[in-house]
């Protein structure tokens, strides 16, 4: 198998059919290796990105694998190397005394350790909160139309977590052997197949749900239990041990059955908002520390225009679809801002999960094709920053943000939101501009500021002329500013040493985002599937 790096291919080979971009790659890789189309016996793409670096010549970038036909001879050239694979796999069936494990939390970590466990035959137990994806799906919609918010079911709690209705992003900053097994587990279960080649990819909000139902069949399948509207409301932890969990299941009519099981292996999968498990585990001893994360405003332009600043030329040409971006600049204050979460063609949402609270998040179908981009604009808040030596003080200041945010909506979680031009100039917004909110509980224009931390306003409001430099329209006086987003990731970090368990509690795994160990879907996946090895390693 021979791996090629460096194939360019230019737009006026491309109509955005996959079709015309195979047969592109497949000249260009003819090309490139001084053979004909037909010595390529087999061709399969590993990377697709966009090159925009010279606006007037945008083109597409690929690294492609490819086996010959017998007798072909392609010539030794920069950027061609054979390759075997060896694939990563999930691990292989053990033999385990005692009680099954409890996985904690149904998001991407919650699913990926469960169905490793499940692959593992050691029949684990899935509890989740919420309710499954398509009930879930329901739920928020029903939030979305009347305001009425389900604090158990809801955008942070259900099957798939927050990210299933966060535009289902798979780029990461992290590398891992295990990528390509989740990348492959998605498609197995419904994904789009191109993830597997996208430099940035992404599943969309409305394919995820169906994706993540397979994947709990999948569990089930292989031995899993998954439970739906079942959440852990104790756990018993004498002698520096797991012992067992208690759990509540709320059903159809809203009786609760509350139930013991006995074990000795807990994965805490549970997700950066489920605040009462953080009390409970401060309750219970387990060891816990502050650690940094980022809060401030989801921000929205005309996706036509961020297309434009990108492509220039060739802006909404078929094969480039909405332009993604990524920023960040670093002031002299010290402090930093940064795009996250940026969802090309998307929607702000309701990510509410307390009552009278707001938080906002960003969401794209898997088209990309609604008129607004949106990203999260966030500044660090730092352990120093927080008063006292509480680990949950980071809790208690997001929560204290989505209330402020809550009050100056007026009520019934309808978000503030001010203009950039108004923003920057300290004054408050009375209306919009050609950037059309798209919140779906409708904003009440004002002042984002008093909903921030100050030393966040500050840094937002200095960064945002730096970060119009380096995008142009970054900074557009009618781009709308929408508070707050405070869920960016964990204030906490439920601590954990080299073999992955609790440092003062045995049988206790912390994995993802909740724990404070990853930062985004592969991250949490991976993250997951890493604890089930190592679970499995120990028996």
């Amino acid at each position: 198998m021979l791996e090629v790096s460096g194939i360019r291919i230019p737009l006026k080979a491309l109509d955005g059919t996959d079709g015309r971009e195979l047969a592109a790659c497949r000249r260009a890789l003819a090309r490139k290796l001084g053979v004909r189309e037909g010595d390529i016996a087999s061709l399969e793409r590993r990377r697709r990105s966009i090159d925009a670096r010279k606006r007037g010549n945008v083109q597409l970038a690929f690294t492609l694998r490819a086996e010959l036909a017998p007798g072909a001879r392609p010539r030794t050239d920069k950027g061609v190397r054979a390759v075997e694979d060896r694939p990563f796999t999930f691990p292989a069936p053990v033999t385990r005394a005692g009680g099954r494990p409890v996985v904690v939390g149904a998001g991407c970590a919650g699913l990926f350790c469960a169905l490793s466990l499940a692959h593992a035959g050691l029949e684990p137990l899935l509890v989740e909160r919420g309710d499954d994806a398509t009930r879930r799906a329901e739920v928020v919609s029903h939030h979305n139309e009347t305001g009425e918010l389900d604090v158990e079911s809801n955008i942070q709690f259900g099957v798939g977590g927050a990210g299933t209705f966060s535009d289902g992003k798979l780029q990461t900053g992290t590398k891992s052997p295990a990528h390509r097994l989740i990348l492959e587990t998605f498609v197995a279960a419904g994904a789009q197949r191109q993830i597997l080649w996208d430099a940035k990819p992404h599943i969309g909000s409305d394919v995820l749900p169906r994706v993540v139902t397979e994947i709990v069949r999948q569990i089930e399948e292989a031995g899993g239990e998954v439970r739906t509207r079942c959440r852990m409301s104790d756990v018993d932890v004498t002698g520096g041990r797991v012992r067992s969990v208690t759990l509540v299941t709320t059903g159809p009519d809203g009786t609760e059955r509350e139930e013991r099981v006995a074990t000795d292996c807990v994965i805490l999968a549970c997700g950066h908002s489920a605040r009462d498990v953080f009390e409970l585990l401060r309750e219970r001893g387990v060891t816990m520390e502050r650690k940094t994360f980022a809060m401030g405003v989801r921000i929205e332009h005309l996706q036509a225009d961020v297309d434009r600043a990108l492509y220039g030329p060739a802006a909404g040409h078929p094969a480039l679809g909405a332009a993604p971006y990524s920023l960040s600049c670093h002031l002299d204050s010290g402090r930093s801002a940064f795009s996250f979460c940026m969802c090309p063609g998307g929607y702000v949402v309701s990510a509410a999960s307390e009552p009278g609270g707001v938080c906002t998040n960003g969401m794209s179908l898997s088209d990309r094709a609604g008129v607004n981009a949106n990203s999260g604009l966030l500044a660090n808040v730092f352990p120093e920053d927080l008063p006292g030596d509480d680990p949950l003080a980071g809790v208690e200041l997001q929560r204290t943000c989505e209330r402020a945010a809550f009050s100056a909506g007026g009520g019934a979680y309808v978000a503030p939101a001010q203009l950039v031009g108004d923003f920057l100039a300290g004054t408050p917004s009375s209306a919009g501009g050609r950037v059309l909110p798209t919140y779906p509980r409708g904003v009440a224009w004002g002042d984002v500021t008093p909903c921030l931390p100050p030393y966040v306003a500050e840094t937002l409001r200095a960064a945002i002329p730096q970060l119009g430099r380096r995008l142009r329209g970054f900074d557009a006086e009618d781009a709308v500013l929408t508070g707050v987003e405070a869920r960016s990731s964990s204030p906490v970090r439920v601590t954990r040493g080299d073999d992955g368990q609790s440092l003062s509690v045995r049988g206790l795994w912390p994995v993802g985002e909740g724990a404070g160990y990853a930062g985004g879907i592969m991250s949490a996946a991976t993250d997951g599937i890493l604890a089930a090895e190592k679970i499995v390693a120990s028996l």
